[in-house]
């Protein structure tokens, strides 16, 4: 069975996606920083061998030990790369960016993805793997307030094309899920009523369309793939 390493899985796409492919029997390993409600998505997932490991993915200790599970259940053979910070909320503007969580967001928003991936390419190569970095379109485009998130994901998505560069036997993407009814999205628009929205799930299809098919490295945005697809 092949082995899927997936942090921020305790809720939203990380969760909606870890069910999907426990679904097709995958082992997971599953990262998030609760405990609590990391455990509650381990405990309801089917099948296979799953290891939820709560943490700090910015810390070097947890992603080691998210390295040796996936290694346990037989070597990573795809990393969804989730987990991601807004830094504050409401967003402030970007002169008004306090240094210090402008930091924090690139620890966890750029670095700390980077190195867990570095950690694992020996697994991800030995698998033909595939790496899925979760971008956003404000990686692009240029809203107000979200000079610090936006920023940390335009660097990501260059970073993965430097990674695919490097390492052509990989598929390195990243992807733009679009705005989904999320916590993070509610914590960006606090008090403004998301529930029209979409559900996270509703970007699965997406997601399976670059772990199923052929495409190359590189960034696409999930309304397009489900369009492709259909």
């Amino acid at each position: 069975m092949p082995v899927a390493v997936i942090t921020g899985a305790s809720r939203g796409l990380g969760r909606a996606l870890a069910r999907e492919l426990a679904r097709r029997e995958w082992h997971l390993v599953l990262d998030a920083r609760g405990a609590e409600d990391l455990g509650a998505v381990q405990a309801q997932l089917p099948g296979g061998q799953h290891h939820a490991l709560a943490g700090d993915v910015t810390d070097h200790t947890h992603r080691a030990a998210l390295v040796a599970a996936a290694r346990a259940l037989g070597g990573a053979s795809l990393l969804v790369n989730n987990a991601s910070s807004l830094g504050a909320s409401p967003l402030p503007a970007f002169g008004d960016l306090d240094p210090a969580t402008y930091v924090e967001i690139l620890r966890v928003n750029l670095v700390a993805p980077m190195a867990l991936t570095a950690a694992l390419l020996p697994q991800l190569r030995r698998h033909d793997g595939r790496v899925l970095n979760i971008s956003s379109d404000a990686a692009v485009e240029p809203y107000e307030s979200w000079g610090g998130y936006g920023s940390s994901k335009a660097a990501l998505d260059h970073a993965g094309r430097v990674l695919a560069a490097e390492e052509p036997e990989l598929r390195v993407y990243s992807l733009d899920p679009g705005d989904m009814r999320t916590r993070m999205h509610q914590d960006a628009f606090p008090g403004e009523d998301i529930s029209g929205l979409p559900e996270p799930e509703t970007v699965v299809p997406a997601v399976l369309s670059l772990l199923d098919g052929d495409l190359p490295s590189g960034r696409y945005v999930a309304g397009e793939l489900v369009k492709v697809a259909a």
